[in-house]
């Protein structure tokens, strides 16, 4: 894929991973296509550096990956007894205690949670393989644009292994419980048709027309004016936790604090 944010001076690059800032457009771009954009501990602690840096003025964030890929998951050798030099092994890991354990996990966590803050809207454009790990970064954006040639599955179960990077609360809320079972127990791909219908994509399109795709949804998104978006969020992310009444309430609060502002009444 040819990429869009090429000419942009980077505000981040490095560990297989570009940040670049266009007003109030950010691209994150996977930049290792050689490896399929694998992914490690280095790359994650770069994309959640991306999500720090990001400045005030971004309202919508854009999650792309270099070649014929999106992310094959986890880099191979991860896997292997000798691991990536300066990282922690598995077996490293399960010699840890409970809290150790956790502290980590949490830490490898944080590149996948900032993508859903309720003052940004975030489109993973996704094509090729999206496996494992490059499955859970593409369920932690707000919304999914695929390429026709896009291969999801979850791969963990069948390593013997649970999908720990914040992938299953999406899942099952986009597909639903039996669903995102039969996904990740099988570890089989989901390809472009299945994931619109089931609605883990938003919409399809050519490998071709991925990118001019995303930036026409991005333009969409950024019309519509900023504080009505971040309330709009806020209110359908708060909707699967709220009962029918608790969300009639919570849209009448929300429509209040927009009546004042717009009529200049704000606190």
């Amino acid at each position: 894929m040819a990429s869009p944010d090429q000419d942009l001076a980077p505000a981040l690059d490095k560990d297989g991973v570009r940040l670049t800032v266009e007003d109030t457009l950010a691209t994150v771009t996977l930049t290792n296509p050689a490896k399929r954009n694998a992914q490690t501990p280095a790359l994650w602690r770069a994309l959640a550096e991306a999500g720090r840096l990001l400045p005030g003025s971004v309202r919508v964030v854009v999650l792309r990956g270099e070649g014929q890929s999106f992310s094959a998951g986890l880099d191979r050798r991860m896997f292997t007894p000798e691991g990536i030099p300066g990282e922690p092994t598995f077996v490293d890991l399960a010699r840890r205690d409970d809290a150790g354990i956790d502290a980590t996990i949490a830490e490898y966590q944080e590149a996948f949670t900032w993508w859903r803050r309720t003052d940004l809207v975030s489109i993973a454009a996704v094509q090729g393989h999206a496996i494992g790990a490059g499955f859970q970064l593409a369920l932690g954006c707000d919304l999914r644009v695929v390429a026709d040639d896009v291969q999801f599955a979850m791969r963990e179960t069948s390593l013997g292994l649970v999908p720990d990077l914040t992938g299953t609360h999406p899942l099952v809320g986009l597909v639903g419980y039996a669903r995102a079972l039969e996904i990740c127990v099988t570890g089989r791909f989901v390809g472009a048709d299945e994931a619109v219908a089931s609605g883990l994509a938003n919409l399809a399109v050519p490998a071709a027309d991925l990118d001019a795709t995303v930036r026409d949804l991005a333009a969409a998104l950024l019309a519509a004016p900023r504080d009505a978006v971040v309330e709009t969020k806020a209110l359908l992310r708060g909707a699967v936790d709220r009962t029918y009444d608790e969300q009639r309430s919570a849209e009448r609060a929300a429509q209040a604090r927009r009546l004042r502002d717009l009529a200049g009444l704000g606190e």
